[in-house]
């Protein structure tokens, strides 16, 4: 008598037999969770790898512009274009000196360049 009671008890809180599954039919309520991280760690894997593959190429579109890009003065243009013209023998070497000093330009010296 004792054991008929124990066992309709225990099949009423699910411990023998299928009677756990029928308690909770369809996928447990954090089904949906796995496939958004399953996504987010797709997206993940996708950004890595176009920052590695536009590294490789030079870096991403955005990273030449902006406050930390380098920008060229004019003033290195200019001397860039009166060395040219230098070169090609356009000018004279007084043209050449007194250009460059209108531009505050000792040439050969420079700011990136030591010995």
């Amino acid at each position: 008598m004792n054991t008929t009671a124990l066992m309709a008890a225990a099949a009423g809180f699910g411990g023998f037999g299928d009677a756990a599954f029928r308690a909770h039919p369809g996928p447990p309520p954090f089904a949906p969770l796995i496939g958004v991280s399953m996504l987010l760690f797709l997206l993940l894997l996708g950004v890595i790898a176009f920052l590695l593959v536009s590294r490789a190429k030079g870096g991403p579109p955005w990273a030449h512009h902006g406050p930390r890009a380098r920008h060229q003065a004019p003033e290195d243009a200019a001397k860039q274009v009166l060395a040219e013209r230098f070169a090609r023998g356009d000018i004279t070497v007084e043209e050449f000196l007194e250009r460059a000093s209108v531009l505050n330009w000792t040439p050969g010296t420079g700011e990136g360049k030591r010995r």
